[in-house]
């Protein structure tokens, strides 16, 4: 168990942490979300000492490891970090790479760590690269090879700073399926992420950081789906909404939808519902809106999406000042009636700025 008890940090010129108390239980996994610069990653540098809090008490397993003098090989044998950045040694084969830290610094037979090192490489997918180099692994085999390597030591804890961040979008995956997979082997894990998606799957407790230190901390369910806390609430709204302004100055509706797509895939939009808001917006905006808009010197047409992963629907609100909607009058209209068939309910309103709005709801 961790006990962090009015954990602060200061730098000279911020304080990204004022106080921060928790505790975390063995088999706990926590990630932690919030904006840059909140402490994330300096949380998870505290937890196992490569920096050194300014005040305040971490305590692990009864010992508390920011006493004067603690034996700080004996942390770092508890708890293992796994870096972005991967950090592995590149003169080092990859079973070198795994193997280096029980050897030298656990004093492990040889031959043991080997046959230990090469069933942590299976099992995180890597044994066929055992002899190879870092420099000629992907970024995503990399970092399977630092979780093998964080393993080999055998700790109780594992830190992960964005594992995921220094990937290209393609290798995510593959990453995020190993570190799932820790879970079911009741490891504690502590995780820094910009991924919400993979938070909400993976995390047992969520700390949101703001205003240096625990802003809101509950289960999955209640940060991502019923927030109690302004900051939070508008933290997490904004990852589950897409948004575009085409305008006059040469709006670019392949960019666009390019940009659509890529957000729909990114949440693991339901195939249906994805297509329909595709076809939303390529009927309003494009065959609707802007033929009778783009005469216009200063048009604008806002397209927004805001998907609810929990109940697989979707809110559209399609919003201009140059026009009104009018699917009733233009009732024979195909792409009106395209429109029609994709949504499951509709309504039209008008600000008191004069901005016409559609909102829409796809289930």
């Amino acid at each position: 168990m961790i006990e962090v008890k009015h954990l602060r940090k200061e730098y000279p010129d911020v304080v990204p942490i004022k106080d921060m108390s928790f505790t975390v239980n063995d088999g706990d996994v926590v990630a932690l979300i919030g904006p840059s610069g909140t402490g994330k990653s300096t949380v998870l540098r505290m937890l196992n000492m490569l920096e050194r809090p300014t005040s305040g008490q971490i305590v692990v397993d009864g010992q508390d490891i920011t006493a004067p003098k603690f034996p700080l090989n004996t942390v770092r044998g508890k708890i293992a970090m796994v870096f972005q950045s991967f950090n592995l040694f590149n003169h080092m084969t990859v079973i070198e790479n795994v193997t280096y830290a029980p050897i030298e610094l656990q004093k492990v037979d040889p031959k043991e760590a080997y046959e230990y090192g090469m069933k942590l490489l299976e099992d995180v997918g890597m044994a066929q690269c055992a002899m190879k180099y870092p420099d000629q692994l992907s970024g995503g085999q990399k970092q399977r090879v630092a979780i093998a390597r964080t393993l080999a030591i055998k700790p109780d804890v594992i830190l992960f700073d964005e594992p995921t961040s220094a990937l290209d979008p393609t290798m995510v995956g593959e990453v995020e399926k190993v570190i799932q997979g820790l879970t079911e082997y009741k490891f504690t894990i502590l995780l820094v992420t910009h991924d919400m998606k993979f938070a909400e799957k993976v995390a047992t407790r969520i700390f949101y950081l703001d205003e240096g230190g625990i802003y809101e901390e509950g289960t999955p369910e209640q940060i991502f789906h019923n927030p109690q806390k302004e900051k939070t609430r508008a933290f997490i709204k904004q990852f589950r909404q897409f948004s575009c302004t085409l305008d006059s100055k040469g709006s670019d509706f392949l960019e666009f939808y390019s940009k659509l797509s890529k957000f729909a895939l990114k949440h693991d939009i339901e195939p249906a519902v994805r297509k329909s808001i595709e076809t939303l917006f390529e009927e309003i905006c494009y065959q609707i809106l802007e033929p009778k808009v783009k005469k216009s010197k200063g048009y604008e047409i806002k397209f927004d999406v805001e998907y609810s992963a929990r109940d697989k629907d979707a809110t559209v609100v399609v919003s201009t000042k140059d026009c009104e909607f009018n699917p009733d009058d233009e009732g024979d209209s195909i792409s009106w009636s395209i429109v029609k068939h994709a949504v499951d309910d509709m309504e039209i309103t008008m600000d008191d700025k004069g901005t016409n709005i559609l909102t829409m709801h796809i289930k």
